[in-house]
């Protein structure tokens, strides 16, 4: 009985707090066809925020790849002073606020800054445009797929790596063929929540865009933007396709995720 009551406790919970609020803007955005759906997402401004969010979340993701990688095999392939230390800050962006990481970011890269005054002295512009967007998805979605590849390697040990070494295969070698397909799974699965997490940010990004119409407005500040103008349509649709995007990202994870057996 317990267990039924149980069951309905979080089915109730999950009604109220998640099923309803986006099923709202589901129906909110399709009450009149699926017509102004499309329109609102074929504007200009739309348009535009869509290519500034991928742009953003794509380099995100391929800096966290290249970075996640190789943090994974220093934190489990080697020992060394500060270890975990270095662990803790890979975490660090779990625990703090992303508008605390975009205030972060400004006093270090911002015009009045001495080493973002620098860079805008050399032609580097970081805050209120692409780069500094970049950064902030980057710090934001840091551990994510550290995380996912670590337990994978520590599951694998290094025993085939090191009879790989005595075969005559060197480190890229070794890298290539063994530890990269053995990660391969753990490696999707990680670049997938890394991606999603990339395509919704708000905070950090919010702080470090300057919120710029058709300019430094991702998807997310779009629709905050088109609601307090009073442009309903428009943010229901544009909420409606970040709700989209979520979905699937949700469906590859569980496809992707290294199951035991994998690891």
């Amino acid at each position: 009985m317990a267990k039924y009551g149980l069951r309905t406790v979080a089915l109730v919970y999950l009604l109220f707090l998640l099923v309803l609020p986006v099923g709202l803007i589901g129906w909110r955005t399709f009450e009149h066809g699926a017509g102004p759906f499309f329109d609102a997402l074929s504007s200009h401004s739309a348009l535009h925020a869509f290519q500034v969010t991928f742009t953003v979340a794509l380099w995100a993701v391929a800096l966290n790849t290249v970075f996640g990688i190789g943090a994974a095999i220093l934190l489990v392939r080697h020992s060394f002073p500060g270890k975990r230390l270095l662990g803790a800050l890979i975490d660090l962006p779990l625990a703090v606020s992303p508008v605390v990481v975009g205030l972060a970011l400004i006093l270090v890269y911002g015009r009045f800054a001495p080493f973002g005054g620098w860079l805008e002295n050399h032609g580097i512009q970081v805050i209120f445009s692409t780069p500094g967007m970049v950064l902030a998805t980057v710090f934001v979605s840091l551990p994510l797929v550290v995380r996912a590849i670590v337990p994978v390697l520590e599951e694998m040990g290094d025993d085939q790596e090191q009879a790989a070494h005595t075969l005559g295969a060197n480190r890229w070698q070794a890298f290539r063929r063994i530890t990269v397909p053995g990660i391969r799974s753990a490696l999707a699965y990680g670049i997938v929540l890394c991606l999603a997490r990339a395509l919704g940010e708000y905070g950090a990004v919010a702080v470090v865009s300057g919120r710029l119409v058709d300019q430094t407005q991702t998807l997310t500040l779009y629709v905050e933007e088109r609601f307090q103008n009073f442009e309903q349509p428009a943010a229901y649709a544009a909420a409606t396709a970040l709700a989209v995007i979520a979905i699937v990202s949700l469906l590859l994870t569980k496809l992707l995720r290294p199951k035991d057996g994998d690891r």
